[in-house]
């Protein structure tokens, strides 16, 4: 009597589904983030112990301002740090 030959199952294996998963950063970000959050408060430090006369004497109490606006972009970075 001859047999019959079994059926092929249907694959029981999702489709392959895109990663969603971020790619990792560049060896470069970390030291880029944590140097300028570093200067931004090296800076704002050097203002005041110089009496405003230091980083540029020009700039005045602008200094804060850049060295605040140093260290922000360091803490925005860590946003995107993965």
């Amino acid at each position: 009597m001859p047999e019959s030959k079994p059926r092929k199952r249907a694959s029981t294996a999702a489709p392959a589904v895109k990663s969603s998963q971020p790619k990792p950063n560049p060896v470069w970000y970390k030291p880029v983030m944590f140097g300028l959050m570093i200067i931004g408060l090296l800076w704002i430090i050097t203002f005041y112990i110089s009496m405003s006369t230091l980083p540029v004497a020009a700039w005045g109490s602008w200094n804060i301002l850049v060295g605040f606006g140093i260290a922000i972009v360091g803490f925005l970075m860590t946003t995107r740090w993965r």
